[in-house]
């Protein structure tokens, strides 16, 4: 008998011990799946970018995959004028833009007073000319009226194509030329500055307008095809990624960059777009 309780106490005890660390093994299992769980989810990281509609917002669809591979997922917040996602980057709303070049970022830096940079250049838009009344540049007529973007960099980029087909002639120790700083104007004609976003509604309005492709594109139009004169595709005013000073380093906006220099992007804005947009990179 006693021996058989022995027998007996042991074996209940053991299965005791068996049956609890089957219990605490269970609970080690869950605790390391929630671990893993945790950790998986603390590796995912958000990047938000201020982007134009199009090509900008377009393009950084094509890097969602790409980034999502790094662990990062990509929001894209879409603006539909130029200040806007400069003082939203400026105020920590963004993380990075994409939608201006570097004149224009040099001048916005100046007038607001803020510290934001270039990591990288992606594309370039040609600007161009464009009308609903005239077919070339040469039927325009005294005092004819032209409309420009309003801001000064886009502005005086808009003034250079005119002078480069004969229409008027700028002020050679200008850089940042306006209106103010012609000096021939043979046919008279007249400018009205309008914001960007604006232009392609005045082409009821006026015998022809500057636009730039991104809003041209917004409104139906393609450079290749409707503009009827367009800027040299060796423009210097590439659109870049921007971030506030110090953030340039990031890992993450490194990897931004990287998938938008990619061949992915590249391969994409060539086939997309048939040269109305170029990569810049």
């Amino acid at each position: 008998m006693l021996t058989k309780t022995i027998f007996s106490k042991f074996t209940l005890g053991t299965l005791g011990v068996l049956l609890t660390a089957a219990v605490f093994s269970g609970c080690d299992s869950k605790m390391e799946s929630t671990q893993d769980n945790t950790a998986s989810q603390a590796q995912t990281e958000k990047i938000i970018v201020g982007a134009t509609p199009e090509p900008h917002a377009i393009i950084l669809e094509q890097i969602k995959p790409l980034l999502e591979k790094d662990g990062i997922v990509l929001e894209i917040k879409e603006f539909t004028d130029y200040v806007t996602p400069n003082k939203s980057l400026d105020d920590g709303s963004l993380d990075a833009n994409f939608f201006q070049h570097k004149p224009y970022l040099d001048s916005f830096n100046q007038e607001h007073k803020t510290n934001l940079v270039s990591v990288g250049g992606i594309h370039i838009e040609p600007m161009g000319v464009y009308s609903k009344t005239i077919k070339n540049l040469e039927e325009l007529q005294e005092g004819d009226l032209i409309s420009l973007p309003n801001d000064p960099s886009n502005g005086a980029r808009a003034l250079r194509i005119l002078e480069k087909n004969g229409l008027i002639a700028l002020k050679g120790d200008v850089e940042l030329v306006s209106v103010q700083d012609i000096v021939e104007n043979p046919k008279g004609l007249k400018f009205k500055e309008i914001d960007a976003p604006q232009l392609a509604r005045t082409l009821d309005d006026v015998s022809a307008s500057v636009i730039n492709t991104n809003f041209a594109l917004l409104a139906g139009l393609n450079p290749l095809n409707d503009a009827i004169a367009i800027e040299d595709k060796d423009s210097p005013y590439a659109n870049i990624l921007v971030v506030k000073a110090g953030n340039e380093n990031n890992p993450n906006i490194q990897k931004l960059i990287n998938a938008l220099q990619s061949e992915k992007v590249k391969q994409f804005i060539t086939e997309e777009y048939k040269g109305a947009i170029l990569p810049s990179f």
